[in-house]
């Protein structure tokens, strides 16, 4: 599983180590954090398989399309899958 997902867009520094980012809705995840948790974006490596996520509308929200799931696993009764 990825550490980290994608480049994202600074939207607004909120003070001097805390800015806000411009994210998607469905993320579920808060929009303004410190700074120190921020990485440089790096270009994938050409041996990484990257494909483009595909975004579907349910009840006008935004949810990820998988094709497959892979695998699964059950850490502290939150099921995680492998995509």
């Amino acid at each position: 599983m990825e550490k980290y997902v994608g480049s994202y867009t600074i939207e607004e520094i909120v003070l001097v180590n805390v800015i806000k980012l411009k994210l998607l809705a469905s993320m579920r995840i808060h929009l303004v954090i410190n700074v120190s948790r921020i990485v440089k974006y790096r270009k994938p490596v050409k041996e990484w398989k990257m494909e483009e996520v595909k975004m579907i509308k349910v009840n006008r929200v935004e949810k990820w399309e998988v094709d497959k799931i892979l695998n699964k696993r059950k850490i502290r009764e939150v099921v995680k899958y492998l995509i």
